[in-house]
């Protein structure tokens, strides 16, 4: 049974439904609206000069496990943006054999067991100065801790050593590529290739020592007892990097702020147990992505529309994931939607234990610090990801 389709959705009902609205027409005021006004057209329309916009849970999840039909290698799909920068073969950008080929060697990275183990490593630090902090009573800006956070994984994917000093500069250099995607964009210019290929070569130079040296307790240590090559584990390692830094960033103060508008907190902190049912919820609200794109490579039919090869297909996942109502983690998630925003089939997130280890680690630390609130807040302008600039949490009295 398909999600309701966004002309019969709830509108937002709350605080936190309110903010949400906000921080998405405050990073893409035309586009959101755009896209917005196009899904009340129907599940599947067809947009001049920028594709058939899919705006059904369904049929969103029949496209993205369909690779025969839809392509992530085709014209105006994820491969015309990230192979001038990451190379040919870094899952991203493949399909078939290849891809199965190199998703099955890379199977047994992210483990439960070494997701918890990484996150414990190089969190420990960082977090214990966000819990220390909140706890003593000082403002704390979550988004500058968090990208503190990220920094620090970041370090540990490519293979360099875990010093806080080089933390908020890993972050910013990967931010620096990510910086030059556009929600339109399906590729960059030359120049903006030959900035991000260079930002990216010095934030990954070290994952070639660290896979040539082999250390098993480092990502591309890992990568080479996996099977794979020095280039193939500089590609994925990079992947994770830019795909997940944004990502995080972004979800984890919307995550607490959802949780404090909806008064949340405060129930979480009682009862930890509900925690996985609000993060899966927030992530339903939030969608880490917001659109995801395909290319048809034969011939087909989705929700009455025909397609012909070449045509690009814009999933708005935002709007089939906003389509089952407000934010309410008591409510039973449809099963089209369930991590919908993860993707599905073949291309389904590899790194998506380790992003969640992450969210629960940031989250767990911000209730270990007592009561908290929201006392400002500042949502971030011109990004792809849309967040918060600054989200600052003082403890409660």
């Amino acid at each position: 049974m398909s999600t309701a389709h966004p002309r019969h959705r709830a509108r937002p009902g709350g605080e936190a439904d309110r903010w949400e609205e906000r921080v998405q027409t405050t990073a893409h005021p035309v586009a959101y609206r755009l896209l917005r006004a196009v899904s009340a057209r129907g599940p599947v329309v067809r947009v001049p000069r920028v594709g058939v916009v899919v705006s059904d849970a369904a049929l969103a999840r029949d496209v993205l496990t369909d690779t025969a039909r839809f392509t992530k290698t085709g014209p105006g799909s994820p491969s015309d943006l990230w192979t001038p920068i990451l190379g040919p073969s870094v899952l991203l950008n493949m399909e078939g054999a290849a891809h199965a080929a190199l998703r099955r060697r890379l199977g047994g990275l992210f483990t439960p067991g070494y997701v918890a183990a990484l996150c414990e490593r190089v969190l420990r630090e960082p977090l214990a100065e966000l819990t220390s902090a909140l706890a003593a009573g000082e403002d704390v800006d979550l988004v500058a801790a968090v990208q503190r956070c990220a920094g620090a994984a970041i370090c540990e994917l490519v293979g360099l050593p875990p010093d806080p000093k080089r933390f908020s500069t890993a972050f910013a250099e990967a931010s620096a590529v990510t910086s030059l995607v556009r929600l339109w964009r399906s590729s960059l210019t030359p120049r903006q290739v030959r900035t991000a290929r260079a930002v990216l070569g010095r934030l990954t130079a070290a994952a070639t020592d660290a896979h040539r040296h082999g250390d098993e307790t480092t990502v591309p240590g890992r990568m080479r007892a996996l099977g794979l090559s020095a280039e193939e584990t500089r590609g994925a390692v990079g992947a994770f990097v830019l795909t997940g830094t944004e990502t995080l960033v972004s979800f984890l103060p919307r995550l607490v702020a959802l949780c404090h508008d909806s008064g949340r907190l405060d129930r979480l902190r009682a009862d930890p147990g509900g925690t996985d049912a609000v993060v899966e919820e927030a992530l339903r609200v939030t969608v880490p992505s917001p659109v995801m794109l395909r290319s048809v490579a034969a011939p087909a039919t989705l929700g009455g529309t025909p397609l012909s090869p070449g045509d690009r297909v814009v999933v708005f996942t935002l709007q089939c994931a906003r389509a089952h109502g407000p934010f309410d983690p008591d409510r039973p998630m449809p099963p089209e939607l369930r991590r919908l925003w993860f993707g599905a089939g073949p291309h389904f997130c590899l790194g998506m234990p380790l992003a969640m280890e992450q969210i629960r680690s940031v989250l767990a630390a911000v209730l270990a610090a007592g009561p908290v609130r929201v006392t400002d807040r500042r949502i971030a302008r011109r990004v792809l990801i849309p967040g918060y600039a600054r989200l600052t949490l003082r403890r409660s009295a």
